[in-house]
């Protein structure tokens, strides 16, 4: 029996080609999940380790789906070959237990650590780099800009946040933030106007 395990490293990314490419292989059960992997804790993967038996085969569109470095690639693999289980990368071909599909096994994880490794060393100097311009802002930018949430928080005084929400399209989450954040700032104001006056 083939399964199939398709993998993505973050949330947003998209697991539909992996999916199509393990049907089109003709896996009859896959498993996915959103992990990184350089997680431990993969519940997907562990439950298909645990469904295969002697003469199933394990798909996987890439090698670096099933593991997060070199050591941990090579005792999957050893221990789904001593359990007669074959494993299929599709971007490279059948794993055999053999000396030259051992050989071929380290040989490509190591490729597939170090292209990793670079991808991260690569994203760090990126925001190195980034963090010294002046206007570098950590984390995702900001959907909405200052005067559409003062438009917002204006027809908060007259609507509910229900009604402001579908005016504007900006979610109650943002808004009760925002007025948080905007009655914060008046209290500040207030004292320091206050100091002010005191001396």
């Amino acid at each position: 029996m083939k399964y199939g395990y398709a993998r993505v490293s973050t949330v947003n990314q998209d697991l539909g080609s992996q999916l199509q490419i393990l049907k089109a292989e003709g896996c009859e059960v896959i498993y996915s999940e959103k992990f990184t992997g350089t997680k431990a804790d993969r519940p997907q993967f562990q439950e298909v380790l645990t469904r295969l038996n002697d003469g199933d085969t394990l798909v996987v569109t890439k090698l670096d789906r099933l593991a997060r470095n070199i050591e941990e690639g090579i005792s999957v693999i050893k221990d789904l070959f001593k359990r007669g289980i074959r494993v299929h990368v599709l971007n490279v071909g059948l794993l055999e237990d053999t000396s030259m599909g051992r050989f071929f096994l380290h040989t490509l994880l190591a490729v597939a650590e170090l292209e990793r490794n670079m991808i991260v060393e690569r994203t760090q100097e990126g925001k190195a780099i980034a963090k010294q311009r002046d206007d570098f802002r950590e984390g995702r930018p900001k959907k909405y800009g200052k005067k559409q949430i003062d438009h917002a928080l204006q027809l908060l005084k007259d609507h509910s946040y229900k009604q402001v929400e579908e005016i504007t399209g900006i979610s109650k989450s943002t808004l009760i933030r925002a007025k948080k954040q905007a009655e914060q700032n008046r209290a500040i104001e207030q004292i320091a106007s206050k100091d002010i006056k005191t001396t």
